[in-house]
């Protein structure tokens, strides 16, 4: 996050926008020059009716004759061809500027969105556990749309709005200086009050992006879990909350609406005084004389397209502020620094198997004291090894230190002695499969699924996968066979079947390191001999890591480690353990009934 206090303020998030959008500089600049040219013809058509004016008051002796143009019929006749072209022009430049600033915005919140996604995908696991995914769905969606709805038009009124009050204004001082003070006396009050109410207008926002947050977390969480509000009969007390959330929404909203409401009268009341000034003050000269009537006419219409323009400012004010508070959210997305650094160049060279070393590993979670503390363990390359122990007691956390989903803070972890953090983590995670407890199938079909790993994967290799896992007979009887769509994260299939795409999905990506988290906990008994079938094929000369509470999961691992409180206290093989007689015999005794295995 920016450290810069000007960041916090609007002018401050559009600086910032401007910076990040340095590369569509010339589209900007190309756009801008488009609403200024329509701008410009936009103002002509006030100028020419004054001119017309003069034509039918003076006749012979109007403006136009001085120009060669003598008769009145003539003057005429050329006014209503510059007129054609003038609207022709605008019309031009108008679609020109409406399809520029447009494409200019969709192209834009495209590269912020997917700029802020790939940021979010770089974090560690850390940043997720402290941000929840309606938050950041809500960044990636709903404030990246209002940065767009800004861009498709706000930018553009905010330009024309300034351009009108320039080439207006320099008529005015050109015809009639004095005049010009007296309609030009509203602007300031205008543009202060625009700065006032968007000072005011600010936190207002931010509160507002702030609800819009908790209500896509409320609702993301409801639709995700709602087979445990069926269970529970919660239906009526998700909607209250539900309603909570949204009225808290809707709370924050009027605020910002009646401040941003309370400025059109303050501006009407402003243009009111500038076009008084000019209708009455102008009338008078023109009777007495001293101004000549098509001039006075022209000042007349120029008045209201000098003021009345500014009553949009409002609208535009609000839309920059809901567009500033998005623009800051998602600024700060992106800026968000990343702790786990992509630095290592070198790719990991393996064979089959791989050899591991964990030299005194480290590390807790942030605020608490749960983690790992010195840690060695080594795997030679082609054995398993297995971890158990008590739940928070350390065994995941050395899994997600190994694949880099958290950094270790103190101790090196080396895969056949090169030390993770020297290569890149692509390199590292296409070396390791994961097979975990909490299986995430995607949306698509049973063959998309399987192929996730190498989405260019033949069919035959698809289904060989699904041979070795044991789950190419269900999925023969599934309605589509491969072509199955499993429905959002795998909601169509039941558990044990999500659980053998997911090992079939590793075995199709055959890493040199397979790693087993809880792979069969949540299994029946004729599936996890299923799985533990294919395990034993798979995993025949490659290094396996196995987290386990059933035991009777791991006997024949060639290592297994007790963790007790992030540490190591015991150590060997099943057999080794039992007679030791310590933590793991007691845990074996307990799950097999005091059978000593």
């Amino acid at each position: 996050m920016s450290t810069n206090p000007d960041s916090h303020s609007s002018f401050g998030a559009l600086l910032r926008l401007l910076r990040y959008a340095r590369g569509y500089r010339a589209r900007i600049v190309l756009a801008s020059l488009c609403s200024i040219l329509n701008t410009f013809f936009d103002v002509l058509p006030e100028v020419l009716i004054g001119v017309a004016i003069d034509v039918v008051v003076n006749r012979e002796d109007s403006f136009l004759s001085a120009l060669g143009v003598v008769t009145p019929e003539s003057q005429i006749v050329v006014l209503g061809a510059l007129t054609l072209a003038v609207w022709l022009f605008e019309s031009v430049f108008q679609f020109l500027y409406s399809v520029l600033w447009r494409n200019l915005a969709q192209d834009l919140q495209a590269d912020l969105r997917q700029e802020a996604y790939e940021q979010v995908q770089r974090q560690d696991m850390g940043f997720f556990e402290g941000r929840s995914s309606g938050s950041l769905t809500s960044v990636l969606n709903d404030d990246v749309n209002q940065l767009e709805r800004f861009l498709d038009s706000g930018a553009n009124d905010i330009l024309q709005v300034f351009m009108t009050v320039l080439f207006v204004g320099a008529v005015f001082f050109i015809v009639s200086p004095s005049i010009a003070l007296m309609a030009i006396t509203p602007i300031p009050v205008v543009v202060w009050g625009a700065f006032f109410f968007m000072r005011r207008q600010s936190p207002l926002y931010a509160r507002v992006r702030e609800e819009v947050s908790s209500l896509a977390n409320r609702l993301a969480g409801n639709i995700g879990g709602m087979a445990t509000i069926k269970s529970f009969t919660a239906e009526a007390r998700e909607s209250e909350r539900l309603a909570t959330v949204s009225a808290s929404y809707v709370a924050a909203n009027r605020a910002a609406i009646r401040m941003s409401s309370a400025f059109v009268p303050l501006i009407r009341m402003a243009i009111l005084v500038g076009f008084l000034a000019t209708f009455v003050v102008g009338g008078l000269r023109a009777l007495e004389g001293t101004l000549n009537v098509g001039l006075y006419g022209m000042l007349v219409f120029l008045t209201q397209r000098l003021l009345w323009p500014l009553t949009r400012l409002a609208q535009t004010v609000d839309l920059y502020e809901r567009a500033m508070a998005s623009t800051r959210r998602i600024l700060g997305l992106i800026e968000t620094p990343v702790q786990v650094r992509d630095d290592g160049g070198r790719g990991l060279e393996l064979g089959r198997a791989a050899s591991l070393s964990f030299r005194d590993v480290s590390f807790h979670y942030p605020g608490t004291k749960a983690g790992l503390n010195g840690v060695s363990i080594d795997v030679p390359a082609g054995k398993t090894l297995a971890l158990v122990g008590q739940t928070g007691s350390g065994k995941s956390t050395l899994i997600k230190l190994l694949l880099r989903f958290y950094p270790a803070r103190m101790g090196d972890i080396q895969i056949d002695g090169v030390p993770i953090e020297s290569v890149s983590l692509a390199s590292l995670r296409e070396a390791i499969g994961l097979v975990s407890q909490d299986v995430f199938l995607f949306e698509g079909t049973v063959r998309d699924n399987i192929a996730y790993a190498d989405p260019s994967a033949t069919m035959e290799r698809v289904q060989e996968a699904a041979i070795a896992a044991e789950a190419h007979g269900f999925i023969e009887n599934l309605p589509e066979g491969y072509a199955t769509l499993v429905g959002e994260r795998g909601v169509k299939l039941s558990g044990g079947q999500r659980q053998r795409l997911s090992l079939a999905r590793a075995i199709l990506k055959a890493p040199p390191i397979l790693i087993l988290d809880e792979a069969t906990s949540a299994v029946d008994n004729e599936t996890e001999a299923a799985i533990q079938r294919s395990l034993a094929r798979v995993s025949s000369g490659r290094t396996v890591v196995m987290v386990a509470h059933r035991l009777s999961t791991i006997v024949n691992a060639d290592e297994i480690v007790v963790f007790e409180e992030g540490r190591v206290a015991e150590r060997g093989t099943h057999a080794e353990l039992v007679a030791l007689a310590g933590r793991y015999a007691a845990q074996w005794a307990v799950q097999t009934g005091g059978v000593v295995g």
